[in-house]
Parts: C-alpha cells; structure tokens; sequence
C-alpha cells in the first residue's frame, strides 16, 4: 500500500504508539482486501456498532482505554448502536438479574469509555443515526468509517455515500486516523451491480421479506433492483426510505449485502442507469411464489411451534417517526374492529430517543400508550441475548432480529393481527 508522506510518519511514530499501531491495523486490513492507499474521511461523524458492556468483550474495552490514555479522542464525533437494557421492557426477575448480574455488567462503565471518545449524549444511541432526528446524516459521495450493517448499507445505497462493511473496533480506528483504507464499496468498480433483481410481483412486497430474499440470493454482492416504481414511486420520500430502510436491513443481515441499487430511484441509479450494471450481472427473478418458497424456509425453533406469543417487537432497525404514526393508525383500527382496547400481546415498539421525544409531543404517543403498546430506545437483539429471554415465544416483523435470535418473522398485517385479534372462545 501507499501511504502519503504524512501517513507513514504516523506509522512510523510520529504522533505515539498508540497511533502507530491503529494506522498500522488499518494498513493490514487495507492489504488484505488488496487496497493501493488511503483515502480521507470526509463525514461529520462516524459510527460503532458496539454498545453493549458484555464482560467477555473486555480485550476491546482495554483497547479502548489505551486510546483514550493516548489523548485519540479529538477527532470525528460518533453515534452507536441502541443500548441493550431499558427497564420499561417486559422482563421478569430472573431476567433482570441475568441481564444486570451477568450480561451486561460492564454497561457503565463501557459508556463512560464512549463519552470521552466522542459520545456525546443518550440520543447518540440508534441504529438509525442517519435519520434527520438524529443528525448523524452523510452527504452523497461521503467517505465514511461506520459498522452496523443496516446504517451501512442504508448510507451506501440511500444516501448515496460511500463505507465498506467495516468490522466493530476497525471503525473507530478509521474515525480516529482520519482515513480508510480504499477498496470495495468505496471505489467505483465495487459499486456495479453483479445482480439484476426482476420484482414481479402482483402487490407490494414486504419490504423485509423482499430484503431476505434477495440478501440470501446474493450475499455479500452488489443487486440492481427493476420492478419497484410502480410502489415506491421515483423520489426518496418518507415513506420509500422508510421501506428502503427495512429492505436494506434484511439484505444486510440475511446475506451480506452492503450496497443495492434501486433502478429510478435511489442516487446512483438515477444519475448512471444501466451504466451500473457489471458485464455478465446474473439475473434473479422474484415473484409472489417465490417469496412464499422464502418465507416458508424460515426453521421454526421455538421449544413449541404452537405456542402462544408472549412478546412482540416491531422496530428492528429503529422505526422512523412516519412509521410510528402508520403502526397507531392501523393498531387503533384494528383493536376497534376486533371491539378490544389494548392488544392482546406485550408489544414493544423500539425507536432512537429523538424520533421518541419527538413523537411524545403528538397525540398519537397518548393513543399508542393507551393501547397498551411500550415504546423504547432498546436493541431488541440484545435483549434476545438473555439465554432466558430467547426461551420466549417471541414475535417480530424484523428479519433481522429473526435471523439472528429465536424470535419468529412475521409479515406486517401479520403482526397486527396477532397483537389485535381477540381470542376464540373453544
């Protein structure tokens, strides 16, 4: 790799030790994906997937506290991931105590390491940093430094930005050094699509369902989606980056995806078209039945699969404002069909605690409440890292929380129909 003159003193000791050996990490995780350089960062703020105080995760909080020893902590302000504990999320005594006694018990002490890093209140906390609540929004054509594989692929594809599929820990280094190594997503070649996607659906795909069948397809390439207009329409309005947003997570976390192309709508595809498509892409065609085939293959590993739910949770990633709005609505619709008050299933709906306070000043957070719904900053895989919790018959519209936990996906209408409906008498 070539380094500018300024980058190898750093490497050679210029500016400490400490700094030295994070260029010098960067430089090995540079040449293992075969980068020729560095290339600056040029976002406001970087972001770390890491926000959780598990003890095992002592060898990074040692890191850690070496960089911030060394004086490293002047450069780019960050957001994280959601926190993994919120005492307003049903949890019964046993689950505290595993959660407070033996899980997250370094929870603390980890924050206070993150406020002098460059945290620097409780809304930095979200997996949604980019939405305008938060702030934590790049610019097209941004260099960035981030983990979290759903704000990654959402800044890549919807912002238009430009971040590789960084691992927790190599972000913070790239924030700290000012620089990334270029290779992958960042450059123009990594950004063709080696995949067309043909939607052909008769409705409206489920946005989550859609994600994981295309992010199983691919995997970690690069798809060019045709078909989705006549639904999301040809500009980034709330609603289509509402639904790119849960799209783009599942492509993420089902494969590996860190970038898609939406033909006509988002950035890239508008400006070059077909220009972005790699020669001899290959061509998956998704319909109706095939997302049926998909969803269909989802295991079951509840202890029963006739279970009853005994806990719902819908935002994963972090819902957006509009989406809070949407979920009241239909919530408040269906319990009056179904001549019920409040749902009939623990439900938790997660947001960041800006899109929160925001949404408490309106009406519709009193309605949403009275219907028995709790709203929370919370990570909900994190709580389904609690070996007791992942005992639960959980629901969830997230392929990512089903991918990952032993929560159960179900579609949207699906979800709202579970928490609504009122029991059959036998």
């Amino acid at each position: 790799m070539k380094l500018s003159p300024e980058q190898q003193a750093m490497l050679m000791g210029e500016k400490g030790e400490t700094m030295a050996k994070v260029v010098k990490t960067l430089v090995m995780y540079g040449d293992t994906f075969g980068a020729e350089r560095m290339v600056p960062i040029t976002s406001q703020y970087g972001h770390t997937v890491i926000s959780f105080g598990l003890k095992v995760m002592k060898p990074v909080y040692d890191l850690y506290q070496e960089i911030i020893d060394a004086g490293l902590t002047s450069g780019q302000k960050f957001t994280a991931d959601p926190k993994p504990l919120d005492k307003h999320v049903p949890s019964n005594i046993i689950e505290d105590l595993v959660f407070r006694k033996f899980m997250y018990t370094c929870q603390d002490d980890y924050e206070q390491q993150l406020r002098e890093l460059g945290i620097t209140d409780d809304d930095d906390y979200t997996c949604t940093c980019y939405l305008d609540q938060v702030g934590n929004t790049p610019r097209k054509g941004d260099v960035l430094s981030w983990a979290e594989s759903s704000a990654v692929v959402y800044a890549n594809s919807v912002l238009g930005a430009r971040c590789n599929r960084n691992s927790g820990m190599l972000e913070l280094m790239g924030s700290i050094a000012g620089f990334v190594p270029e290779f992958g997503l960042l450059t123009d070649e990594g950004r063709k699509a080696t995949w067309i996607v043909e939607v052909r659906c008769k409705n409206r795909p489920e946005a989550q369902l859609l994600g994981s069948a295309i992010g199983m397809k691919v995997m970690e390439e690069v798809p060019y989606v045709r078909g989705m207009e006549q639904w999301l329409g040809t500009e980034l309005n709330d609603a289509a980056c509402a639904y790119l947003k849960d799209f783009g997570a599942a492509t993420a976390s089902n494969g590996a995806v860190g970038l898609y192309h939406i033909e006509n709508l988002t950035p890239e595809a508008k400006e070059q078209g077909e220009a972005l498509i790699a020669e001899n892409a290959r061509v998956y065609v998704i319909d109706d039945a095939e997302l049926e085939r998909v969803k269909a293959g989802y295991p079951v590993i509840w202890k029963n699969p006739d279970a009853k739910p005994e806990l719902c949770f819908v935002g994963c990633p972090h819902l957006t404002l509009q989406q809070l709005f949407d979920w009241t609505e239909s919530i408040e619709k269906a319990l009056r069909s179904s001549g019920l008050k409040k749902v009939c299933v623990p439900t938790v709906f997660t947001a960041s605690t800006p899109v929160i306070k925001e949404f408490s000043k309106t009406t519709q957070a009193k309605k949403l409440k009275k219907m028995g719904v709790i709203l929370s900053y919370i990570c909900p895989l994190m709580y389904m890292n609690n070996p007791l919790c992942k005992k639960k018959s959980v629901i969830t519209s997230s392929n990512k929380l089903r991918t990952y936990t032993s929560a159960r996906y179900y579609t949207e209408a699906e979800i709202l129909e579970l928490i609504t409906a009122k029991e059959e008498k036998k």
